[in-house]
């Protein structure tokens, strides 16, 4: 009995599948258990995913919410299906699930029931997504992606060619009219992802950067590579300038003993502020790198201003963060045990630091403050 009621269920999974033209046909439960047709989604981009919580994979719920922020504005969702069917990596109720992933990714993006992607009692949804695109290969040039095509093989040798999901974070990107655009495997790299998403939007490459920049506080303790720093402050310093007159210096700190000596400072002369702040680790926002950008005083703040968004938005296109900073350089500057730092950015007398911008590897994703339009007016 339950062989033929399984059937039945794949049977009309398949039907609905087959009946429908995009995904907005298709119903599927939320995280408190209401009924929500994607018909909601219309005219959006999406990427469906299928998660779980204790997969080596699991950290890629960073990635996504990444994603979610910097494009959710221009008509981006993510929409996330936890499923158990993979090694047992979802367990726990979507509420655990929902709980987990809140207090440790700190997502926003939709989250749904459980489901099953493959199989007899697989979701139509699924059968649908599977049909428009099949299997695409996992990238044997990533540890995982070998160890996954290994393990698959020793199942089945023909298993690339069968569509079924193969295992946690395959997405689906599905385009603005509904359509299923490509299938990620879970070792696609999430800047081949994006790369679809930004193609999917309609932007092209200069306008996602500018539109999905936003001034991160909170870095990786990594270290920026030297390549990357030349080439943001490369950017930089091809910014326009007056006459050419190029009225900056510019000095890239990658000395990590700066770094925590003028912390040290900062924490001596500002005790209950750090104590506030329990992230702390550096006086630049914890980045581990920063540039300062110093002008002749009383004049070249204009073109040092351009300069400046150029690297970041150059550091941005790069996969890195910056916050431009103002409180260090009124540290520094009026600090007198500060002198033997300053003194080893040899900046000249007749100059002086007019921001220093954060640089690193961001550990946060933040959402896009509102911008007030309203301010902007044409003149026909």
């Amino acid at each position: 009995m339950r062989k033929i009621t399984s059937l039945l269920l794949m049977v009309v999974s398949m039907l609905t599948a087959s009946a429908q033209e995009n995904v907005y046909g298709f119903d599927v439960t939320d995280d408190i258990g209401q009924k929500v047709s994607l018909e909601v989604y219309r005219d959006k981009v999406l990427l469906i995913v299928n998660t779980a919580t204790r997969c080596g994979f699991t950290p890629q719920y960073k990635d996504l919410q990444a994603l979610y922020a910097k494009y959710r504005e221009m008509g981006f969702e993510v929409l996330d299906f936890p499923c158990n069917q993979f090694g047992q990596q979802a367990p726990g109720t979507i509420q655990e699930i929902h709980e987990f992933c809140t207090a440790n990714f700190d997502i926003t993006f939709p989250q749904f029931d459980k489901i099953d992607v493959n199989g007899a009692e697989e979701s139509p949804l699924y059968t649908y997504l599977k049909k428009e695109k099949g299997f695409g290969g996992f990238d044997l040039n990533d540890r995982l992606g070998k160890l996954l095509d290994e393990m698959q093989a020793k199942k089945d040798p023909n298993y690339a060619k069968d569509p079924s999901i193969k295992w946690n974070f395959t997405k689906f990107l599905v385009g603005s009219d509904g359509k299923v655009l490509a299938r990620y495997e879970p070792t696609t790299p999430m800047e081949t992802v994006e790369a679809g998403i930004q193609k999917a939007l309609g932007i092209n490459e200069v306008i996602g950067t500018i539109l999905s920049r936003r001034s991160i506080r909170q870095y990786k303790d990594t270290p920026v590579e030297h390549e990357k720093l030349a080439t943001i402050v490369r950017c930089g310093i091809n910014a326009p300038s007056g006459m050419n007159a190029q009225p900056w210096l510019v000095r890239v700190v990658e000395n990590q003993a700066w770094i925590k000596g003028t912390t040290e400072l900062y924490k001596k002369s500002n005790p209950d502020q750090v104590k506030r702040d329990p992230g702390f680790k550096t006086m630049f926002r914890n980045a581990p790198n920063v540039i300062v950008v110093c002008t002749p005083k009383g004049r070249g703040a204009v073109d040092a201003g351009l300069m400046g968004e150029n690297m970041m938005l150059a550091a941005q296109s790069l996969g890195l963060g910056t916050c431009c900073l103002g409180g260090p350089v009124r540290f520094l500057t009026s600090t007198p045990e500060a002198k033997p730092f300053l003194d080893q950015l040899d900046i000249p007398a007749d100059h002086e630091i007019c921001y220093i911008l954060a640089v690193g590897y961001p550990d946060e994703s933040p959402e896009a403050k509102p911008r007030d339009e309203k301010k902007v007016k044409y003149i026909p």
